[in-house]
């Protein structure tokens, strides 16, 4: 008997960060880079009130909450197209811009799903080395050919902690061809406070050949509803509409998302009490002789080179300590680690854990 038969795609498949280790009782997962607050209270309190609304569909092209991030970042509604995280935004660009053959180029490092996305839709994947963990404009430059479609860069990245400059980003665009799409994945971008960094969206918002994504999966603590935005020429976000599935952002993200948008207190705090952290196990870090990014995200990149144990007995010995750090092995990271800022409480474990089992 003849069955049908999907098509096998050699794709290589996301592996989340572990939520679960060896049957630890009560895990602290510090492995996906998750909010450390959660989400605003005037998120949770909307999705609350519109409960009983669940039988009823959203909104199908999430006008509302374009409306509101329209406001916020004093950008145009009809240049935002809302998607089920800013993971969809990856595929439909590629979706959209993507044949067989076309190249696309991503850092050593860069966000893996960058290349996943590609990879669906048959482009060959140009991957440009890193200097010191940090993306180079002079390496993606040379990458690029009469193939090449898009460019992906996320700023700050992720695994790595390390970003471009204002300058390295606008060079970056001004040495591109025109007709190559350039793609800035803003993710992380609120947790960064340096004066020579400037977000993707207030770089290039009136560019026409870049587009720009966002996610409400970190500051906003919203991982779990799925919600992310793009934002590019009319054109290129119209062309979006035309392919994007209908009802693709549920109606309790929507709510939640434009009370987590509205909540600047709330956002204020996230940050602030990420700075203050961010600065304290840096320095716990390199008093152990950690090597790891400077504080610029939610997270460090922790390289065990110069201590007594290795980034897996690292892990294991944490583990017994119910954290859960995410293991390197995907993006071939050496003996490496990545943490996820937590908690007063859980950066507190995590400092006294950490001392304990390096000491």
């Amino acid at each position: 008997m003849t069955l049908p038969k999907p098509i096998n795609f050699k794709v290589e498949r996301y592996i989340g960060g572990l939520s679960e280790f060896k049957k630890i009782d009560n895990p602290i997962k510090l492995s996906a880079n998750e909010s450390a607050l959660g989400p605003s209270p005037k998120a949770i309190q909307a999705i609350e009130k519109d409960k009983n609304k669940i039988f009823k569909y959203p909104e199908s092209d999430s006008n509302s909450l374009r409306e509101v991030l329209s406001k916020k970042f004093n950008i145009d509604p009809k240049r935002i197209i809302c998607g089920s995280g800013s993971d969809q935004i990856f595929d439909l660009t590629c979706h959209l811009f993507l044949e067989p053959g076309d190249e696309v180029v991503v850092t050593e490092f860069g966000f893996i799903m960058h290349r996943i996305y590609a990879s669906l839709y048959k482009a060959k994947i140009i991957i440009a080395k890193e200097k010191s963990f940090k993306a180079s404009v002079d390496e993606i430059l040379g990458k690029v050919t009469d193939k090449t479609k898009i460019v992906f860069i996320a700023n700050p990245n992720n695994p790595t902690g390390t970003y471009l400059s204002k300058n390295e980003m606008l060079n970056l665009r001004k040495k591109l061809r025109s007709n190559i799409l350039l793609v800035v994945d803003d993710a992380y971008f609120e947790f960064l406070n340096s004066e020579d960094f400037i977000s993707g969206l207030d770089l290039f918002k009136n560019s026409n050949n870049v587009l720009i994504t966002r996610t409400f999966s970190k500051i906003y603590g919203l991982a779990g509803l799925r919600l992310g935005w793009g934002y590019s020429s009319k054109e290129i976000i119209n062309a979006m509409y035309q392919i994007k599935p209908p009802f693709n952002v549920n109606r309790t993200a929507l709510v939640a998302g434009i009370e987590a948008i509205k909540d600047n207190e709330w956002t204020k705090r996230a940050i602030e009490h990420n700075t203050l952290w961010s600065k304290k196990i840096f320095s716990v870090l390199k008093k152990f002789n950690i090597k790891t990014n400077e504080p610029t995200a939610n997270f460090f990149l922790m390289n065990f080179d110069e201590t007594k144990i290795n980034s897996d007995e690292a892990f294991e010995r944490l583990a017994a300590e119910k954290l859960i750090l995410r293991k390197m092995t995907q993006y071939k990271i050496l003996n490496a680690l990545r943490l996820t800022i937590g908690n007063k409480e859980v950066n507190e474990h995590f400092i006294k854990s950490v001392g304990s089992i390096l000491k």
